[in-house]
């Protein structure tokens, strides 16, 4: 029971920051061009990565949040390295943590997170880049080809078509293509917030390096927001743990988690993922060794104020009750539309089935589904994009289907 508890608190906790990262996804996909993403933020140089950390600084979106709107950027042509270094900046930060940093912490807390956080994206984003020189591959998840076809498609005219498909890419392909994952790391992080004492950091007063690497070892993995963490970094503080201590809990625990690992390893590959959390494991520990031992103590002795333990907010608003009652229904209809498409095309026998090596996102699958229905005598198009497999039907031209799969950008094979 207490794990369910602990599961519908999270739930409650981060269901209005994922829709709004739903939403910024969909919105980010129907009306910025992907050459306008391209451009800004394609190259893996310092000034694209410095670009997407500057973005993100002040974005007031969770480490969950933020995915949906990092992986719409990467998928409209940002490069693996500006993706990578807002997704380290943004839930590290935001103007509304910002602002509580400052009101429970101090002046020196309040300055010092925002830089901390842009400095760990701009390197994590750099050495990113670095690995993406030395991998030409595909990852499982990137889109291989920067607006997953869209050259060939035909962009929404006016405002009310543009917002259709914002809603749609948002609520319903990007909720498909990553609902899976947030449900697994929600799972693990109720666990490991349920089994793990919390007050099992009091013992590691004297140590600072040994209770940050504790800190690390625990925050990583457990979901908490930025302004959620502050409170707890607070009661670290007043139970003798240092002050770097504090921000290492500050830094890592919003800006990763089993959910943002796993959809990261999905969407930009294992070694991109590796590079994302060394960064933050590594830039927080550096920044909060450089607290403890560079800078005056006094300077992070914040009011002595009681809140309660790592909430984002006190009690359940009825709006939070609310948006994870949506999520949750998106999440049930993602589901279910899966299973409806895979039953569908097992039930199937007057389809015609084309091998695609290429799709590898929900935009990918969208693309080539409403493309092919196009072509003249086909009735329907089903793609299933874990096997590499659309199913058309209809009395259709082949030859006229593998032409048009190659025109989108992907490898139609025999």
């Amino acid at each position: 029971m207490d794990i369910f508890n602990a599961f519908i608190n999270m739930l409650n906790e981060m269901s209005p920051y994922i829709l709004l990262g739903l939403l910024i996804a969909g919105l980010l996909h129907a009306f910025v061009p992907a050459q306008v993403m391209s451009r800004h933020l394609s190259g893996s140089d310092w000034r694209a990565v410095f670009k997407a950390a500057m973005i993100g600084v002040p974005l007031p979106l969770c480490s969950c949040g933020v995915l949906p709107t990092a992986v719409a950027m990467r998928r409209n042509g940002a490069s693996r390295a500006a993706s990578a270094s807002f997704l380290i900046s943004t839930p590290q930060t935001g103007v509304d943590s910002i602002a509580a940093t400052y009101s429970l912490l101090g002046p020196a807390f309040a300055v010092v997170r925002p830089v901390a956080a842009l400095v760990t994206a701009a390197v994590g984003g750099c050495l990113v880049g670095v690995s993406e020189k030395h991998d030409d591959r595909d990852t499982d998840g990137a889109c291989p080809i920067a607006g997953c076809g869209a050259g060939a498609e035909s962009q929404p005219a006016g405002f009310g078509a543009r917002m259709k498909e914002a809603l749609y890419y948002g609520f319903v392909q990007m909720v498909q293509s990553i609902g899976k994952w947030l449900v697994l790391g929600l799972v693990i992080a109720a666990l490991i917030t349920v089994l793990v004492p919390q007050d099992f950091f009091v013992s590691l007063g004297d140590r600072p390096l040994l209770a940050m690497l504790v800190v690390v070892a625990i925050a990583v993995p457990m979901y908490v927001c930025a302004t959620g963490s502050i409170p707890i970094a607070l009661s670290l503080m007043l139970k003798g743990l240092s002050p770097g201590t504090a921000l290492v809990l500050l830094m890592a625990g919003p800006a990763a988690n089993f959910a943002s690992i796993a959809v990261i390893s999905r969407t930009m590959g294992r070694r991109s993922a590796a590079v994302y959390i060394s960064s933050i494991v590594l830039g927080a520990i550096a920044f909060g060794l450089a607290i403890d031992y560079l800078l005056p103590r006094e300077w992070f002795v914040g009011p002595l104020a009681a809140m309660p333990n790592g909430a984002c907010h006190v009690g359940v608003s009825w709006f939070d009750t609310m948006c994870s009652v949506i999520l949750a229904g998106l999440l049930i209809t993602a589901f279910a539309l899966k299973f409806y498409n895979r039953r569908h095309q097992t039930i199937t026998t007057m389809s015609k089935e084309y091998k695609i090596k290429g799709m590898s996102c929900a935009h990918c699958k969208a693309s080539v589904e409403k493309n092919l229905a196009l072509i003249p005598g086909v009735t329907s198009v089903v793609v299933d994009l874990s096997a590499g497999i659309a199913y058309v039907e209809g009395d259709h031209d082949p030859a006229a289907v593998m032409e048009r799969i190659k025109s989108l950008g992907f490898d139609p094979l025999p």
